[in-house]
């Protein structure tokens, strides 16, 4: 996937219809500091915007490959434009979020693009592992991350409450705590 490329092209887009949007997974952890490869863009997107996302899409050649409730991903059949995953944000959490997120410079400030913040990061990886628990290792090891570079910057009330939210006050003390899973 060519990031920069596709980036240019969904971010103008993204202006021009007025989305609310904040880029997570893989590439935002690498915005955020955390290193960690990664194949495709992840956006948490505002699901009344998802139909005028839905249009960005196909005007750029992608194909809808699966639509629930919660997600919509996108695949191109050109190599170079890669998949998108957009996670659908209507519960009062996932909206929120959106408010929180922070524009960062990409590509050598050629680029601003809002990002979710690392507490909201780490609430999507806790909702990864509930929703998928065979992202548990990969999801927890990013989460560490975030935290190892963050722990006196986070808000912690909302990161407990994150926890909170999958019953993972376990996982947080672990992680926070030294505490055993």
């Amino acid at each position: 996937m060519d990031f920069k490329l596709v980036l240019e092209k969904l971010l103008t887009a993204f202006d021009e219809h007025n989305i609310r949007y904040a880029l997570t997974g893989g590439f935002a952890m690498g915005l955020w500091g955390g290193s960690r490869s990664t194949v495709d863009l992840d956006f948490l997107v505002n699901k009344d915007d998802m139909k005028a996302v839905h249009n960005i899409m196909i005007d750029m050649s992608y194909e809808r490959y699966n639509h629930t409730k919660n997600v919509s991903q996108y695949i191109s059949p050109m190599k170079i434009f890669g998949g998108i995953d957009f996670i659908h944000a209507f519960r009062k959490v996932s909206l929120e979020m959106l408010q929180r997120a922070k524009a960062k410079d990409i590509f050598g400030g050629k680029l601003k693009i809002k990002t979710l913040l690392p507490e909201d990061i780490i609430g999507l990886k806790l909702q990864s592992i509930f929703n998928n628990p065979s992202r548990e290792k990969i999801d927890i090891a990013d989460i560490e991350v975030l935290v190892s570079l963050y722990r006196d910057l986070l808000n912690m009330e909302l990161v407990k409450e994150y926890f909170k939210i999958f019953g993972m006050e376990n996982l947080y003390k672990q992680i926070f705590e030294g505490g055993e899973q």
